[in-house]
């Protein structure tokens, strides 16, 4: 089926509206090195994929830690503890109040869905300020499994009242877009980076340099039929 434009839109949380670079000070003032994030970032998320895919899940700050003492065994636990407490400080991109805005006034709702805890990303939200523009922050923890698994976006597409197929995904995690893709929701991806879209993965069906021009670009879809969007009974 052609991608139509959606009937709510979800956003991926960290890096996507919230940029890491606090944590990436942070890992740089205990002593891990200039440069350390990125591969922090990848082992946490490689070690919680390989956890959901045996079935087991764990929370994010719990996965973070293990990841970081794994990476940097002579940091002690206070030491990992500033790093991660780091996440909690995050600031948005600035296009994310825009894209927001524009979700808003397009009479749609907003929701942000993460791999971290709820608590969390409602404070990240709140000392944004942006917490007016996003309807609900719906965390894994709800669900017993990590993005790209395929049941956070269900999970998420039912809190919304809205069929898979009526939700998009919005991310710059290629992999994230590759999963929601599966789960048969909408999706947008954000080259930041300016890297190329993984020939691997299912392609998004809109993309843009920024949150701006995605959102813009899925609201430009056509309407899907009214009768074809209606929920399964």
């Amino acid at each position: 089926m052609a991608p139509h434009r959606p009937r709510a839109v979800a956003f991926d949380v960290v890096e996507t509206m919230f940029a890491l670079d606090p944590v990436a000070a942070a890992l740089e003032r205990v002593g891990a090195g200039r440069g350390a994030l990125d591969g922090f970032f990848a082992s946490l998320l490689r070690d919680a994929f390989a956890l959901g895919t045996t079935g087991d899940v764990r929370p994010f700050r719990e996965v973070a830690d293990a990841a970081l003492g794994s990476l940097h065994p002579t940091l002690a636990p206070d030491q990992r503890g500033a790093v991660l407490d780091a996440f909690g400080t995050l600031d948005p991109h600035p296009d994310v109040a825009p894209a927001l805005s524009r979700v808003a006034d397009a009479g749609l709702p907003a929701i942000a869905l993460t791999n971290g805890s709820a608590e969390v990303t409602t404070a990240l939200f709140d000392r944004a300020g942006l917490d007016r523009l996003v309807a609900q922050v719906i965390s894994v923890d709800e669900v017993g499994a990590w993005k790209p698994r395929p049941d956070p976006y269900r999970f998420a597409a039912d809190t919304v009242d809205v069929a898979p197929g009526d939700l998009a995904l919005v991310a710059v995690h290629a992999w994230d877009v590759h999963g929601a893709a599966a789960a048969s929701l909408l999706t947008g991806w954000v080259s930041r980076g300016g890297a190329d879209f993984p020939a691997t993965f299912t392609p998004p069906d809109v993309q843009g340099t920024d949150l701006v021009a995605v959102v813009d670009a899925l609201l430009a879809l056509p309407e899907r039929p009214p009768d074809s969007s209606m929920r399964p009974g």
